[in-house]
């Protein structure tokens, strides 16, 4: 039986894109469900259909309903463990899990001020305090990555892996908002930017013709 993921606006749902990209990378074959987000009754109760959370992304597998990006992920690693959706060493999927974990719970600030909107003008604009703090994090984090595996390949742990598609959506937000970036972050930005699943989303949700105005922000 195919997997059916669930998923929301690709111009704008950051969450979406994580399994997403992250599927697409492993060659794990899904069909697509995207129900567009904010457009009123009718696709807010085919999501209450799908996950009594009532959000994207989900993931079907037969009788198993999965909800939440990372918790899809973990799944999808137990599933098809021959994806290597993490690193086979334990200490370096440690490492691959903790950042994965930060990215999922935390950099309020910079999901917030800067929203992901594939259509927005790149441009740069003011930034909180808090905000800048996240980005500095995350550079250094996608830094130290790059600094301990860059002889494995061009990615955060070398092969690709479920932390760079957790990242993936800042990729997107470090681009569309003119962020400053060293020397070593935007070769890996480069790298993502130029993986086929990253591009084919980016591609999809710049053909989108949605606009949700809450997203819309400045």
């Amino acid at each position: 039986m195919t997997l059916k993921l669930v998923i929301g606006n690709k111009n704008y749902s950051s969450w979406s894109m994580r399994p997403w990209v992250a599927m697409k990378a492993a060659g794990i074959d899904f069909d697509e469900i995207l129900i567009p987000l904010y457009t009123g009754p009718a696709d807010k109760q085919r999501l209450l259909d799908v996950s009594r959370s009532g959000k994207v992304p989900a993931l079907i597998d037969g009788d198993v309903t999965v909800w939440d990006s990372l918790a899809i992920i973990e799944y999808l690693a137990e599933r098809f463990p021959h994806a290597r959706l993490w690193p086979d060493d334990r200490a370096v999927r440690a490492h691959a899990r903790s950042i994965s974990a930060e990215m999922h719970s935390g950099f309020a600030a910079l999901r917030n001020e800067c929203g992901m909107n594939l259509h927005r003008p790149v441009k740069a604009k003011p930034l909180s305090e808090a905000a800048r703090a996240d980005i500095a994090r995350v550079q250094e984090i996608w830094t130290d990555c790059r600094t301990r595996h860059g002889a494995q390949g061009p990615y955060l742990f070398g092969a690709f892996s479920a932390a760079d598609a957790m990242y993936a959506p800042v990729v997107h937000r470090f681009r569309i908002y003119a962020i400053d970036v060293s020397p070593l972050v935007g070769d890996y930005m480069a790298a993502m930017t130029a993986l086929p699943a990253f591009a084919e989303w980016t591609t999809a949700g710049l053909a989108e013709t949605i606009v949700i105005e809450r997203f819309e922000t400045d």
